[in-house]
């Protein structure tokens, strides 16, 4: 019987210890969503496609078979990051920065949901269902390739990048679609604190980057938004805001345009950059 006990916890500590190990701490995994300026908007040009560092992966969220690709594993982040149809976002040049100034035995991953035209709401696992049924069609199509529900998606993709690595950080852009809500900053801790519980994380050592919409400089729209935006590090401690000033802008003065989205996207790693460093340092 002892013999049994001893067997089973020997057992029970070999399991544990591979699956320890089998999570690769030099794989760094960033999880991203938000609306359209985060799925990307700007059409993809030739060297957006040229020269991606293998060390940069995606973790595709949809089935996507004209791009060869499968839900749930992992390529070389070749553009796009989103879904099958999307555009070059911020995530690319987040990603493509991060490894050019990282070890090079580390490696970066982005797992993508984003959905055009959605409020906050969309990704309260609570409320979500009930802004759906105010939702336009078109969105609803969009949303339909998420299985209905994009932070479940999200989640579920999170759980599966968390064998193979480490979730460092949360990248965010959305708000454009709640311009004027002075509520935004806490329905956005309401998702951050279901992503720390859900995926068992500890908010000291996940910050959340959260880009501007365009900006006043580039004629924004939604520009307005920013200074609810910028109050967003006094609902969440550990939360960075990026700023879009200069970054450009496409002819609806509402999304960025491929150069906007590079130069935001470096904004972001820069951050993330700063972070670990600052960390590191104490």
């Amino acid at each position: 019987m002892k013999n049994n006990i001893s067997l089973i916890m020997f057992a029970i500590l070999l399991f544990t210890a591979n699956t320890m190990f089998s999570q690769n701490p030099n794989f760094q995994i960033y999880l991203s969503f938000g609306q359209s300026n985060m799925e990307g908007n700007a059409k993809i040009e030739p060297q957006d496609t040229v020269e991606v560092d293998g060390r940069f992966q995606v973790l595709e969220t949809v089935n996507c078979p004209e791009l060869k690709r499968e839900k749930g594993k992992w390529y070389t982040a070749v553009p796009p990051l989103c879904r099958c149809k999307t555009g070059l976002t911020l995530t690319d040049y987040f990603g493509r920065t991060m490894v050019a100034n990282l070890p090079k035995n580390v490696k970066v991953g982005i797992i993508n949901v984003a959905v055009g035209g959605c409020k906050i709401e969309l990704f309260d696992k609570e409320k979500y269902e009930a802004y759906m049924t105010t939702a336009p069609d078109w969105m609803k199509g969009m949303v339909k390739e998420y299985d209905g529900n994009p932070y479940a998606r999200l989640v579920e993709m999170a759980k599966i990048a968390q064998k193979d690595g480490v979730i460092k950080g949360i990248l965010l852009h959305q708000g454009e679609s709640n311009t004027g809500d002075t509520l935004w900053t806490k329905k956005v801790k309401i998702v951050y604190d279901n992503l720390m519980k859900d995926l068992k994380l500890n908010p000291k050592n996940v910050p959340l980057l959260a880009g501007e919409t365009v900006n006043a400089d580039q004629g924004g729209i939604c520009a307005s938004m920013n200074t609810i935006i910028a109050a967003l590090p006094k609902t969440i401690p550990n939360s960075y805001v990026i700023s879009s000033s200069g970054c450009t802008v496409a002819k609806d003065n509402l999304h960025f345009d491929a150069a906007g989205y590079r130069e935001l996207g470096k904004r972001y790693a820069e951050n993330m950059l700063s972070l670990a460093k600052n960390k590191a340092s104490k």
